[in-house]
């Protein structure tokens, strides 16, 4: 079809925002019933079948178990350009929603059931996918792997934070799990005869720390014990830990991760025991966000009354790792954070679980709803923006690796 005329557009656009802003009760409350159920990765049963039934219930009819996730959900509607918008909904143990993932849920919701009324006037189409496990196992690249980006143009969700952005500063990411093997004994009447596996992994420990010395202060190596042996007087034979590994870039993670093994393994041999390793799933890829999607979103957040800042200009910023990586790498897209909480409140902490039902979260849903879904009616008719961000996403050269 061809481009509708301006004042068509903003009609449309005014239309949306209001219908919108008429679900805002039940968004907020989809929000709050998602917080006070956490679920971790890939055990979200509560929050999908919400998202399916309420999506479904305000217009927009979608499925639960699709794309080789059990729960994953997706849905199309209209034709043409397609618009994938993206909710996430897992939770952390031990702090339940403190990166906000409720936030994103509803906001995702609420953004596609407006662009769904505006669809067939735009000629434009939308996949709407709920994305379980962004934190730990990859929920988005498995869902890509069954064909959840098949006929996707561009992808977009929002992010809860403390400040209103761009972007995250999303550097890739492979979990590891590490398991050292020793041999047990008497702590007091034989030691001698024992091998210690915890030695072996506190000296690993201790081989990152020092390495953390001299990689780029872009990189970041985390880890945990998760078992360090059973009574003090029995040398432990067994002792495990958990690490993240991050670098700027799936290639440089992959020097990276050399290195720390290195690091890990060298423990082993210096306590005479043995050390296995384990790569968790799919490495989480850098965020490649496109520059004109993103613009198109800073306008339409600004119209919401949200000023939004490029934090690789300068000044705040949010570093971690996401799935949304590797989506950006397969297809245009943007991971744009929205203001949830005071300034300086750090996420994945209680303190952000509490601000993640605040009212200033409930007034995220709506704005992240409305500025997701004002950007993708731009995408569906501007020809010229859907060139330019075509055209940024192939000077970006993305890995298309990434699954």
């Amino acid at each position: 079809m061809g481009e509708l005329g301006e004042s068509t557009v903003l009609a449309i656009k005014e239309r949306v925002r209001e219908h919108i802003e008429s679900i805002a009760p039940v968004l907020v409350e989809t929000s709050h019933a998602i917080h006070a159920r956490p679920e971790l990765n890939f055990e979200e049963k509560f929050a999908s079948e919400t998202l399916v039934r309420t999506s479904t219930t305000l217009g927009f009819p979608v499925e639960l178990g699709l794309y080789g996730s059990v729960t994953g959900f997706g849905g199309d509607t209209g034709t043409g350009p397609t618009v994938c918008i993206m909710s996430e909904y897992d939770a952390l143990p031990g702090i339940g929603h403190g990166c906000g993932h409720n936030v994103i849920a509803a906001a995702g919701l609420g953004a596609a059931v407006g662009l769904a009324i505006a669809a067939s006037e735009c000629g434009g189409r939308i996949r709407y996918l709920g994305t379980p496990a962004e934190e730990g196992g990859g929920g988005k690249i498995v869902m890509a792997n069954n064909g959840a980006l098949d006929g996707v143009d561009v992808a977009m969700m929002v992010h809860s934070a403390d400040a209103d952005l761009t972007t995250i500063d999303a550097i890739a990411l492979q979990q590891l799990v590490v398991e050292y093997h020793g041999r047990e004994s008497h702590a007091a009447a034989a030691p001698q005869m024992g091998r210690n596996a915890l030695d072996a992994a506190v000296l690993g420990y201790m081989g990152v720390a020092a390495l953390r010395q001299h990689i780029l202060p872009t990189e970041r190596v985390h880890g945990i014990f998760t078992r360090a042996g059973e009574k003090p007087n029995i040398v432990p034979r067994d002792a495990s830990m958990e690490w993240y590994v991050r670098s700027d870039t799936i290639t440089s993670l992959g020097e990276l991760k050399e290195r720390v093994l290195a690091a890990l393994s060298a423990g082993a041999h210096a306590c005479g025991c043995t050390m296995d390793h384990r790569w968790v799933g799919h490495p989480y890829a850098d965020m490649v966000t496109n520059e004109h999607l993103s613009a198109a979103y800073a306008l339409n957040a600004l119209s919401t009354g949200r000023h939004v800042t490029d934090p690789r200009s300068g000044g705040h910023r949010v570093v971690g790792s996401t799935d949304m990586g590797n989506v950006s790498h397969l297809v245009p897209s943007i991971h744009p954070m929205i203001a949830c909480a005071p300034r300086g409140t750090a996420i994945h902490t209680s303190d952000f679980a509490r601000h993640a039902v605040s009212a200033s979260a409930d007034r995220a849903v709506i704005d992240g709803a409305i500025s997701m879904a004002l950007t993708g009616i731009d995408f569906w008719v501007s020809e010229r923006l859907r060139h330019d961000i075509a055209e940024d996403f192939r000077i970006a050269n993305p890995d298309r690796a990434v699954l």
